[in-house]
């Protein structure tokens, strides 16, 4: 596969977000996201994320357990700062916290250090100098390798940066989410520093295998709580798919396909983690990595997703959005 620099770090272009192995949009096969992952090593895919929030924590025991005979192969990614009290989840980015996070994660994952060490979102109450310094003694004491942050305004990412190389920023970023263009991105260009796409597929959208709200379970699926997914809003965004698989036909890929080429096309500091707990769409994942677009097509998908055209916000519940506007 071909590879991706995120900072000093480097992983194969295409990775696999495996928050979906264990919750999220609906009920999960554990067999299946086993197969999955073992897919993934033999496809030559490096980066695995996950988080200690996904599943409460299942989820990192699961990817541990899975790519244990791999370690050596293999980019391990997890995050923290997702905290759920009672209930209700919020932001912690206390600096007295975080190597406890850490060294839970690091006995989930049953791994002695972390490859790529998240801040899962900066905490509004806590000076980002202050989580990335925490974050940095985990580097020192040897429980982490590299440091990133996630969903961060550009001037919050140069502040943390300042404290410690961040090695990659992890954002929603897709053709019907370009938030990370209004800045984040050219800072990442200047210092260095490498970028994950989460959601790169628009949590499913863009694959074209979305054509109903009927598909998204309200009480397992997550999605159902996001507005792009519901009436109108819905309606409008598929018609903006409709023209991405008009694309993909000329070009005799997949829809999905031609969402990653794009992400790909933005440069060698990009590694998109679609996420996926079935072989099927793991393999047409990795196979985009060996489409390349023209300029004409890069052009033709950015006029149609321009940001004014894409209906609904992203998420449904205010604590999901990040609260960095610094």
């Amino acid at each position: 596969m071909r590879q991706a620099k995120l900072g000093g770090l480097e992983v194969g272009a295409i990775g696999l977000g495996c928050m979906t192995m264990t919750d999220a949009y609906g009920v999960s096969d554990r067999d299946e996201a086993e197969r999955t992952l073992l897919r993934a090593v033999d496809l030559g895919v490096t980066l695995f994320d996950t988080a200690n929030g996904y599943g409460l924590g299942e989820n990192e025991q699961l990817v541990g357990r899975v790519l244990a005979p791999h370690r050596d192969r293999v980019c391990i990614a997890t995050k923290f700062g997702f905290v759920v009290d009672g209930g209700r989840p919020r932001i912690d980015g206390h600096p007295d916290q975080v190597e406890d996070r850490c060294d839970e994660s690091l006995k989930r994952l049953a791994i002695d250090v972390i490859d790529l060490y998240f801040l899962h979102r900066p905490d509004p109450e806590v000076p980002i100098e202050d989580t990335v310094g925490a974050m940095a003694r985990l580097v020192e004491a040897g429980k982490v390798r590299y440091l990133g942050v996630c969903e961060v305004s550009p001037e919050t990412l140069r502040r943390g940066h300042a404290v410690h190389p961040i090695s990659a920023v992890q954002s929603e970023y897709s053709l019907w989410t370009r938030d990370p263009e209004q800045g984040v991105l050219a800072v990442c260009e200047e210092l260095g520093i490498g970028f994950v796409p989460f959601s790169p597929l628009g949590r499913a959208i863009l694959t074209g295998t979305i054509k109903s709200s009927d598909q998204v379970d309200q009480k397992s699926d997550y999605r159902s709580t996001m507005p792009r997914f519901h009436g109108d809003n819905l309606k409008a965004n598929l018609e903006l798919v409709s023209g991405l698989e008009d694309i993909a036909a000329s070009l005799s890929v997949k829809p999905g396909q031609v969402a990653l080429a794009w992400l790909l096309a933005r440069g060698e500091h990009i590694a998109p983690i679609p996420g996926t707990r079935r072989r099927t769409y793991l393999e047409e994942n990795v196979e985009a990595a060996n489409i390349e677009l023209d300029d004409d097509a890069v052009a033709d998908l950015d006029a149609l997703f321009v940001p004014e055209r894409v209906a609904g916000a992203r998420y449904g519940q205010s604590w999901m959005q990040s609260k960095d506007t610094a």
